[in-house]
């Protein structure tokens, strides 16, 4: 076990990654049944779902981002994070708060922005939303 941590440490990648049975390929099937839904808390404004799992050698990130409803939304504050952001409005409308704009969203719409700005998400009605985000990791 000390050798195969002492691979992961040179390799940059977690003990798990080593020791996982499921070898790195070109094709990474995550069935629906086998992946865990609705992450997060809804009460800060949304949770989300993994839609495939990321490796160590991947520079995107799908996921599937459910926006709380306006009434029971808690988050007001934007955040950042070092990834960029594509956005695909699946289901409702939201408002894209980037860098102190508003832009109104709706169903079909994309964007793609620099996720170190600030930017949030803003449900616009009590439906909620459904958005496809993917992230990506730059170079910068």
């Amino acid at each position: 076990m000390a050798t195969l941590s002492k691979i992961s440490d040179a390799l940059g990648v977690s003990l798990s990654w080593v020791l996982d049975s499921h070898p790195e390929t070109d094709l990474m099937l995550l069935p629906k049944s086998e992946r865990q839904l609705k992450v997060g808390d809804e009460n800060m404004g949304y949770s989300f779902e993994l839609l495939a799992n990321r490796t160590k050698f991947s520079s995107i990130e799908p996921t599937i981002v459910h926006v709380t409803p306006k009434d029971a939304n808690l988050r007001h504050e934007p955040y950042t994070h070092s990834q960029d952001e594509f956005i695909y409005i699946l289901e409702g409308a939201i408002e894209l708060l980037y860098n102190d704009e508003k832009h109104k969203m709706e169903k079909g719409d994309t964007a793609y922005f620099n996720g170190k700005k600030t930017h949030l998400f803003i449900p616009v009605d009590n439906k909620g939303a459904k958005v496809l985000t993917i992230f990506i990791d730059t170079d910068d």
